[in-house]
């Protein structure tokens, strides 16, 4: 998470509350596994968050295991952010960013027996240009298909972050056709469901698909997911072998360092409030810029870091991750921790009797204990927080309606921060649930399209200040994300782009 300054040190409450918080992201690294792993034989993964239905367009980057293993995709990304092969093996770039050529492998075939051709590649794409949350942008995206093994995909003006816009997840046209895409799951992956070994909310079994083009990267023969919403139980289960392997909460470092487990440390995150109804068309208060820098002001984001996180995260004053092109080094805090200027903007705006907001919240998302805790820093500004529960299919789906216009959460920031932009501030943006325009942003990104080099990074850093002036962001703390893992697998690194935790082929 991410967001800082401080002043006087909060209340013990507040840090005793923030102690407890969970890790908000996760990373891991293991050795080998034999029992429950056993010799590459089956892989148990703890997860904290049940899955949320098999709908292709609606898998989840965090604890998204279940969608690695079923569905294939057009193309992946490294740590970076950067395209890399595969279900298409290779691609040409238009020189203005318009457009991508996709040549696509031989063989490969869904579960259902189907091919995975240029059909069914335009298919997935035109199914995930009306559902989930890249809908508004492939909604833009024009596909044809020259032959069974090309992908030509154009979008209306140029993109230089075109390619990662094709990172959907692939599945059988049959299966989109039939419109029950949450019964079961029918992609191209390197494992498959096994169905008759799962329990639904509780134990999902997958068995490996040999098939699938890039298997050796995945070396166990079966994988188990098991839910285990209570971290302490996940904790345990690691513990005495039940598991291989479990996201845990800050709290639980030393005693898990204790027990031996192993521990890989990764920072990828901004815990923030995504402001996103900025023109006050469903939320009127947070149509005024003194209210928005009102709410930034409640927060003493160094208590935070040290007494919630326990030290292992730091302040922050900006959403981007440090060391890219928007993030702006030594930035000064332009809202210090200030509870009485704070209620003087709401009190100058209209607004000192506060109002209310609605946090959406799934489960295993870290945010139970969190919740409170930022009700308690708003509700000094009379501000009232009501927390919504979401879960199954549609969870994801609804947290990006717009429905709940101010989301709290801990948002990984990508390698590069124009995908970020792109995320969090443009109009169609995913986490800009309310997709409202800007004439200044839409100014800056205009010329964004064509710059490169040190004009690119200066207008990247304009957007970054403007977003932080007009303060559309609450952020608080980058937090150091924890993954603890048994020494009897291996995972040397995380390759999650958005550092939030191991992806499925980081498990050795």
């Amino acid at each position: 998470m991410r967001r800082t300054k401080r002043l006087t040190r909060v209340s013990l409450t507040m840090a005793t509350a923030l102690t407890s918080l969970a890790a908000l992201s996760a990373c891991t690294d293991s050795s080998s596994a034999s029992s429950p792993g056993g010799k590459k034989g089956t892989l148990v993964l703890g997860s904290t968050a049940d899955i949320q239905g098999w709908d292709p367009s609606n898998q989840p980057g965090y604890q998204g295991w279940s969608g690695q293993a079923v569905y294939q995709t057009l193309v992946d990304v490294d740590v970076q952010g950067r395209p890399i092969p595969s279900a298409a093996e290779s691609w040409e770039l238009n020189s203005d960013n318009t457009g991508v050529t996709f040549h696509l492998r031989s063989g490969m075939k869904f579960s259902d027996g189907t091919p995975v051709d240029a059909t069914a590649v335009k298919e997935s794409l035109k199914y995930a240009g009306t559902h989930g949350g890249q809908a508004g942008r492939l909604a833009k995206v024009k596909v044809s298909t020259p032959d069974a093994r090309t992908v030509v995909a154009s979008v209306p003006e140029p993109d230089p972050t075109l390619m990662e816009l094709f990172g959907v997840r692939l599945a059988s046209q049959k299966y989109l056709a039939a419109g029950n895409v949450n019964k079961a799951p029918v992609g191209s992956g390197p494992y498959t469901l096994d169905q008759a070994a799962t329990t639904s909310g509780s134990t999902y079994t997958f068995v490996k698909n040999e098939s699938y083009w890039d298997s050796k990267s995945f070396p166990y023969k079966k994988l188990v997911i098991k839910v285990l919403k209570n971290q302490t139980a996940a904790l345990n289960a690691l513990k005495t072998g039940q598991i291989d392997g479990t996201l845990i909460e800050q709290s639980m470092y030393k005693e898990a360092k204790s027990s031996g487990l192993k521990i890989l440390s990764m920072r990828g995150a901004t815990t923030r409030l995504l402001l996103t109804d900025h023109k006050g068309e469903k939320i009127p208060a947070l149509g005024d810029l003194r209210v928005r820098r009102a709410m930034n002001m409640v927060f003493d984001k160094d208590a935070m870091a040290k007494d919630f996180y326990q030290g292992r995260a730091t302040p922050a004053n900006q959403i981007f991750r440090p060391g890219t092109a928007a993030y702006i080094k030594d930035l000064k805090d332009p809202y210090p921790y200030n509870v009485a200027k704070a209620k003087e903007l709401m009190k100058e705006a209209g607004y000192e009797k506060g109002f209310t907001l609605t946090f959406p919240v799934m489960d295993g998302q870290g945010l139970e204990k969190l919740v409170p805790v930022v009700a308690q820093q708003l509700g000094q500004l009379n501000i009232k927080v009501k927390q919504q529960t979401l879960s199954g299919p549609s969870a994801v789906e609804e947290l990006l309606s717009g429905k709940y216009p101010v989301p709290l959460w801990p948002l990984g920031n990508y390698g590069n921060s124009f995908q970020d932009i792109k995320d969090y501030v443009l109009p169609d943006g995913i986490w800009n649930v309310m997709h409202q325009s800007d004439p200044t942003v839409k100014k800056l990104h205009d010329k964004l399209l064509s710059a490169n080099g040190q004009e690119a990074v200066t207008i990247q850093q304009e957007i970054n200040r403007y977003i932080i002036d007009q303060a559309w962001f609450v952020p608080m703390v980058y937090p150091d994300g924890f993954y603890a893992y048994s020494s009897k697998i291996s995972v040397p690194r995380s390759n999650d782009p958005n550092g939030l935790n191991p992806v499925l082929k980081d498990f050795k």
